[in-house]
């Protein structure tokens, strides 16, 4: 596969030729060549602005990228607001949103036929790559065969999706699939997709250039930990790059983050990671790029850096890259990368002044921030938010202020309920379910599941466990999701599996599970348990992301943690209680036991990773990763270049979105009459918004699918029907933990038809509003659409109805995705809100001056 390739202008003379260690050679856009013609300062750029000004080189054409676009980036100045165009060489696709995107390029195609044209011009012009990872659940846990259980639903519940997905991969050139049970995508990119250095051409053509990527999922960030340029952007942007439109933006800050001094004993990179993102979420990053520099990367290995990257979304910036080392090429020989590959980057980087040694001088940056490794301590992150982060020690009385304030709620405290239910291998137990009881331990997601260290240390914490006697608490839903199948062989080749299983940490599947909201329902007694007694119930996961009504609707309180500290979790069974001063439990002799007793050394995690985790293991799992198990083989492919649609599939339907669709884009008209369909506080994020998660039975889209002949049992996820417009715009807005000010008092998908009064839910609402002729708008506080790069954020909404939002502030991600579905989103001038200029609401509202043109920075007026 290649990438899109320009034949650039050289105005400064860069491309030259490069011999590599294996005796051959190939062209490259020298960044040199602007020091030597006078333009900028390049040697003190940070290392992320190289990668765009190389990219800039080799992409100048004299209109996306002219000479004068080169100039002004080697002299770096982002006071200046120049935007920019950048070609990624790559995009990368997860299955929730890599099905919609296929499903809207599939209905391009039919468009172009349509309107007279060739449907095969629709088709990727970049290497995009699809891994499958986001569509398996927790519905078996607990016991050896959960893993084919679970795999075996997983299929199930998403033929028709991945039947789909098969005719997509022989339907589109540059387009590959990675089948189910393989891996989560961030894991599988950084051990396998990842080049580092393109190399594409042969003789005079061959051509070297960075490695750079776009990604349907927040988390692509993950790959800066190996030097790659790459960020998360929702499937619009994602569609667009696909076809090979260049991506603009303005000229980034670049927040410098000095690393200094060593982990202390006791700590793992998951405490790190907590602890950067509570010091960048507080210092200010959205929009901008972060790069870690300093003596202190010497000291983390290429899965810590990759651990820290994965989280840039959670403080919000672009990226956080680490520059190309020799932990970067130590990596990529580990993970069985070729030798040859190894040496065209490594001769690459050196040449173009982006392999870091250390030696040279600081770049400079907008602004810096450093942190002494030394002061981390183990910490979670929770209840509700992945910056909230929590030392070990604080946790309990962190965990007593949340509780306090719903018992204040429900009107007391909870006693705890007696329940009786069959464990996962079916044998009875009965117990007392307590108010703040961990009902969910996951070790789960790209974040830690792809760091050897951590995982490592939750096998040896089992170890240390299951020999002192220790058991998880009966009521706790455990469950272990590798991010690749890498991650089974060293913890088996460790002998670190069958404590893990010991303690309920059988594997479940090899996919994002729990940390996408996919952790199954709970045992039913359980659920009911919570329900009926109103309990605070709580879930510790070793993921990204711990939002309202993600992990699972009966948790209303979310903990990240490391793989070892959720293992101590389930062994501990609650929240109140402090893991630093009190027993995890007795051991055989009725002696308490303490975390400490238990926690194993950095020596000894080093002596299993280094005698465990091999070569070989990369090699053999990632050999035939296209081929999938037999039943992915077995799945027919559909033939054609057109799909051929099932108008009754309750998965993938023909999308609205191109119907009517002319070679010219109509003008913009101003909105006259609106009403608001929600008004929203601070901090909502996609997943309030993006319909995510199980759907409810009596919810609208419940009841969509029941008339259709669809059974509860058979729902599955809102992230699995992506593919249905009707499913996802009846999810939109549909969280249970939603507040919307204009049903004050109530949580979930509700809002106030106006002027009627009525209450009912949003999706109603939006649909007798179509019928009225009333066009809708959304009013919401700070950071609107924080979280993941969901199209379907901006999709929904677009389809019920909304034509603009109203916020003091924006997800990066968010507002791209918004301006590409044709919805305006308006920010209130500084200082100002909803609520200070006393809007309630139940306004009307026009939005005027739009049919004169919309440019960014452009003001409209808003009457209320």
């Amino acid at each position: 596969m290649t990438s899109v390739t320009t034949m650039s202008k050289d105005t400064f003379g860069a491309r030259r030729r490069i011999d590599l260690p294996d005796g051959s050679s190939a062209h490259l856009f020298d960044l040199q060549a602007l020091e030597r013609a006078g333009v900028g300062r390049v040697n003190r750029l940070p290392f992320s602005i190289r990668l765009l000004l190389e990219n800039l080189l080799r992409h100048e054409n004299g209109s996306t990228v002219t000479a004068e676009d080169i100039e002004a980036l080697a002299s770096w100045n982002p006071a200046d607001e120049r935007e920019i165009a950048f070609m990624p060489a790559r995009v990368i696709l997860q299955d929730f949103t890599g099905v919609p995107a296929v499903v809207d390029l599939a209905a391009m195609r039919d468009a172009m036929v349509r309107m007279g044209g060739d449907p095969e011009l629709i088709n990727p012009r970049l290497p995009s790559e699809l891994v499958i990872d986001h569509s398996v659940q927790v519905d078996s846990y607990g016991r050896l065969a959960s893993l084919f259980i679970n795999a075996e639903k997983e299929m199930e519940r998403n033929r028709e999706r991945y039947l789909f997905l098969r005719w997509g991969q022989q339907a589109f050139g540059n387009f590959k699939v990675v089948p189910p049970s393989t891996g989560i995508v961030h894991q599988v990119n950084l051990e396998y997709l990842a080049r580092v250095v393109f190399d594409v051409g042969s003789g005079d053509e061959r051509m070297l250039y960075p490695d750079t990527l776009v990604g349907t999922d927040s988390h692509t960030t993950m790959i800066n930990g190996l030097g790659v340029l790459g960020w998360g952007v929702g499937g619009i942007e994602a569609e667009a790059a696909m076809l090979g439109q260049s991506i603009s933006f303005l000229v980034p800050e670049v927040v410098g983050f000095r690393l200094h001094g060593r982990l202390p004993e006791g700590t793992t990179a998951t405490d790190l990671v907590l602890r950067v993102t509570e010091m960048l979420r507080a210092r200010g990053v959205v929009g901008k790029f972060v790069e870690f520099f300093g003596e202190g990367l010497g000291s983390l290995s290429l899965a810590d850096r990759a651990t820290i990257s994965n989280m840039s979304p959670e403080f919000g910036s672009t990226c956080a890259i680490f520059p190309i080392d020799n932990e970067t090429l130590e990596y990529l020989r580990f993970s069985g990368r070729d030798e040859a590959r190894v040496g065209a980057v490594e001769a690459y980087a050196r040449s173009q002044g982006l392999f870091h040694t250390g030696q040279s001088e600081e770049p400079e940056f907008t602004d810096t921030l450093s942190l002494d490794l030394s002061t981390v301590e183990s910490s979670l992150a929770g209840p509700k938010l992945p910056q909230q982060r929590v030392p070990l020690s604080r946790v309990q009385s962190s965990f007593e202020e949340v509780r306090a304030e719903h018992s204040a709620r429900r009107g007391g405290v909870a006693a705890p309920v007696p329940v009786q239910m069959l464990s996962p291998d079916e044998e009875p137990v009965s117990f007392d379910l307590p108010d703040g009881a961990v009902v969910i331990a996951a070790i789960t997601s790209c974040t830690n599941t792809s760091n050897p260290s951590v995982m490592v240390a939750a096998g040896l914490l089992a170890r240390n466990a299951t020999d002192r006697g220790l058991q998880a608490k009966p009521w706790v839903k455990t469950s272990l999701a590798p991010g690749s199948k890498v991650v089974t062989e060293y913890l088996t080749a460790a002998g670190l599996l069958p404590p893990l299983e010991e303690l309920g940490f059988a594997v479940v599947g090899y996919g994002c599970t729990t940390c996408i909201g996919n952790s199954g329902p709970l045992p039913e007694p359980v659920a009911a348990a919570i329900k009926d007694a109103d309990l605070m119930a709580a879930a510790v996961l070793s993921g990204n992301r711990n939002f309202e009504g993600r992990v699972n609707p009966l948790t209303r309180a979310n903990y990240l943690a490391s793989p070892p500290l959720v293992v101590a979790y389930a062994l501990a069974g609650r929240m109140d209680i402090d893991l630093t001063s009190e027993p995890l439990g007795q051991d055989e002799r009725g002696g308490d036991v303490y975390l400490r007793d238990i926690w194993p050394s950095q020596d000894e995690v080093r002596d299993a990773v280094r005698t465990s985790v091999r070569t070989e293991q990369f090699k053999e799992q990632y050999a035939a990763v296209y081929e999938g198990d037999d039943e992915w083989r077995a799945l027919p492919v559909p033939p054609g270049n057109l799909y051929d649609w099932d108008a009754s599939s309750t998965y993938v339907r023909l999308p609205p979105f191109f119907e009517g669709m002319d070679r010219q884009p109509g003008a913009v008209e101003d909105v006259h009459g609106a009403r608001a369909l929600a008004l929203l506080g601070d901090s909502v994020t996609t997943d309030h918004i993006s319909p995510a998660g199980a759907i409810a039975q009596d919810s609208p889209a419940g009841r969509y699918l029941i008339e259709r002949g669809v059974s509860a049992s058979d729902f599955n996820s809102y992230g699995s029907r992506r593919g249905n417009h009707e499913v996802m715009m009846r999810g939109t807005f549909a969280n249970v933990r939603l507040r919307n000010q204009l049903v004050p008092g109530v949580e979930g998908g509700f809002t106030r038809h106006l002027p009627s009064g009525e209450q009912m839910p949003i999706f109603d609402a939006a649909m007798r509003y179509e019928q009225e002729g009333v066009p809708l708008i959304v009013l919401a506080g700070r950071e609107y659409g924080t979280g993941s790069s969901r199209d379907w954020a901006a999709k929904g909404p677009r389809l019920l109805g909304i034509r603009v939002a109203i916020a003091e502030s924006y997800e990066r991600i968010h507002r791209s995705n918004l301006i590409g579905m044709g919805i305006l989103p308006l920010q209130f001038r500084d200082g100002e809100s909803a609520k200070s200029l006393g809007l309630t609401g139940t306004e009307t509202f026009d939005v005027v001056g739009l049919e004169a043109g919309l440019q960014p920075g452009f003001s409209a007026t808003v009457r209320a």
